[in-house]
């Protein structure tokens, strides 16, 4: 996920690693406790990087250069009166690494804020005369005193329930839970798929009163439906869900039916109260009262009117199918299917497709396409980043397989700030292109339009950006490469005639079916749709960067009070719903001291 964390650990030096990491985060206490600027700032290296993670902040912050973190840090310490600082003790323990190829001793570390206990990431680096300063720096809020997750040794007891005779039991408590027939839940939950799961359990814990609504019949419903060969493209074992890993007994590259049967056994097991085939329809603020109107429309037809204080969009970084206007199409006399309602290429077989696009699904598609026997053939639309599954596209999850529990890679993998996230991708892109190459240069070879991002960051920042216009190969280049799926650039495309594609020199590529891989509206759509424009326009963009490199309005508070978005990766999900769930608490709890639109 954060290419800074690609290299490989170096071999363990004679001197203290532990010690030297104390010595700094005493030095650093010292200076933090006296409000002093000066001596915090001169702890860091000059362009030092620094992302807070609410411990400070109550926002997704990062700060960089020494003394831009120095006024930031002193200027909250007072109100947050940070201490305690030290070595995690159940952690990994100080080891040298080499990161974006600088050696540098990393740990991590513990402290504890006026509010709860805090966890986070240090990079040290020795200048010439053996002094160290902090190259990174984050401090990430893992929890709130006095209101835990309720796991491990402050776990349920399970009285209310266990052994009652005479009265309810696990299930009858569970099923008047999930009616809500005197009560409406505290946050409501759009979408029950990673991102909704994810966030729905972590505020379970925290004992906030959640109701996810799902529109689809079936929890797991939102994979179960895409097209018939999918399987995830990065490897298991960064992709657990919260508090529950899946079966040891799976496989690295998981399948889409098997994802959506766990993610629906997920919901049960973690006592998620959950509706399936309702569909969040409107939603109006009620200022006054501080809380949202939220109508739904229900399985036989029916509205139900909520009042939630919090709304979590978790309906994906993309949402509604992007159905743009295609010259021709419309004439076309065979089906057209949009990626989203394309299933399988058993129909088609010995049959003769078009797939207009050239992203992953475009690709897997055209895969599944052939494997039927069906005479298939890619329309490049733009240029596109292509990225072999293995090796290069696990290179960005490196860190996962360094040897530290997937709780210590996941607060490392928080600690980076926008720009060396940045020189993280573009190290990973000049090690993809080495080892791609032989597929680069074939799909050159016949006329593929290939890129590696506006600053070579390659896919990830393309994903992060926009959601895509790359493909993680599962195969389609090396048979586009061999003739066996054919390409046509769009640009050769007079338009779409009642056979297939009629092209500008007058001759028809003929097609018994097109699938538009056309992608989807973002994630704001949605929002657009449900709340209005004004409120569309008060939130802003949603995905994509804001002006500090940061996901636009993702996994923190938004400049409207009350709503919230959760998208990305199953292991975003994972990372991100414990903070979001932490500041949606402190925020019932009346713990945040500062709002960062004010």
């Amino acid at each position: 996920m954060n290419s800074i964390d690609q290299q490989n650990v170096a071999p363990q030096t004679s001197f203290d690693l532990s010690e030297t990491v104390s010595i700094w985060l005493r030095e650093f206490e010292d200076s933090l406790s006296k409000c002093d600027p000066a001596a915090v700032a001169a702890l860091f290296e000059e362009d030092g990087n620094w992302r807070d993670v609410l411990a400070f902040t109550w926002h997704l912050t990062p700060v960089v250069g020494a003394g831009a973190i120095a006024e930031t840090m002193v200027g909250r310490q007072q109100a947050v009166e940070a201490r305690g600082f030290g070595i995690s003790p159940d952690r990994t323990p100080p080891r040298l690494v080499t990161r974006l190829g600088r050696e540098c001793v990393e740990a991590i570390i513990c402290f504890e804020t006026k509010v709860g206990r805090g966890e986070g990431a240090l990079r040290l680096t020795a200048d010439a005369n053996g002094d160290y300063r902090a190259w990174v720096l984050s401090t990430c809020l893992e929890e709130l005193e006095g209101f835990e997750e309720q796991i491990g040794d402050k776990r349920p007891s399970g009285a209310a329930y266990s052994r009652n005779f005479g009265g309810d039991n696990w299930e009858d408590a569970r099923r008047k839970a999930a009616l809500y027939e005197d009560h409406d839940p505290t946050v409501l939950v759009v979408g029950g798929a990673q991102a909704g799961l994810a966030i729905s359990a972590r505020l379970n814990q925290l004992g906030v009163d959640t109701l996810m609504v799902e529109k689809w019949p079936r929890i797991g419903d939102s994979w179960r439906k895409r097209y018939h060969s999918l399987a995830l493209h990065n490897s298991i074992h960064v992709n657990h869900l919260p508090y529950m890993p899946f079966p040891p007994t799976w496989p690295n590259y998981i399948p889409k039916d098997m994802l959506g049967l766990w993610f629906e056994f997920y919901a049960q097991v973690m006592e998620i109260n959950h509706w399936t085939s309702t569909e969040f329809t409107k939603g109006e603020w009620d200022a006054e009262a501080k809380c949202w109107v939220a109508t739904l429309k229900m399985e036989d037809g029916s509205t139900r009117v909520m009042r939630p204080r919090h709304i979590v969009f978790a309906n994906g970084v993309s949402s509604y199918p992007l159905k743009p206007e295609i010259p021709g199409l419309d004439t076309f006399k065979g089906d057209v299917i949009h990626s989203e309602g394309f299933d399988s290429g058993a129909p088609y077989a010995g049959k003769k497709a078009i797939v207009i696009g050239t992203g992953s699904s475009a690709n897997d598609i055209a895969l599944d396409l052939h494997s039927f026997g069906c005479d298939t053939t890619l329309v490049q639309r733009g240029s596109s980043t292509v990225v072999s599954i293995e090796p290069s596209a696990k290179l960005n999850y490196a860190l996962y397989d360094e040897g530290p529990s997937i709780e210590d890679c996941d607060i490392l993998a928080s600690a980076i700030t926008p720009p060396l996230l940045i020189q993280g991708y573009q190290a990973a892109v000049k090690r993809m292109l080495e080892l791609d190459k032989d597929m680069i240069d074939g799909l050159k070879g016949i006329g593929f339009k290939f890129d590696v991002g506006e600053d070579g960051t390659g896919h990830q920042m393309k994903y992060r950006r926009k959601g895509g216009g790359y493909n993680l190969d599962a195969g389609s280049s090396e048979l586009m490469i061999k003739g066996e799926i054919g390409l046509l650039q769009n640009d050769r495309i007079e338009r779409y005639c009642e056979e297939g594609a009629l092209l500008k020199d007058g001759t028809i590529v003929p097609a018994d079916v097109v699938v538009t891989a056309t992608g989807y509206y973002p994630q704001g759509e949605l929002v657009r749709r449900s709340l209005g424009e004004d409120m569309a326009s008060r939130i802003g963009q949603v995905w994509g960067q804001d002006e500090d490199g940061e996901l636009s309005n993702m996994f923190k508070r938004t400049p409207q009070d009350g709503i919230w978005f959760i998208a990305g990766s199953l292991t975003q999900a994972r990372i991100y719903s414990k903070y979001m769930a932490l500041q949606i608490k402190a925020i019932e709890e009346g713990l945040v001291d500062v709002n960062p639109y004010e």
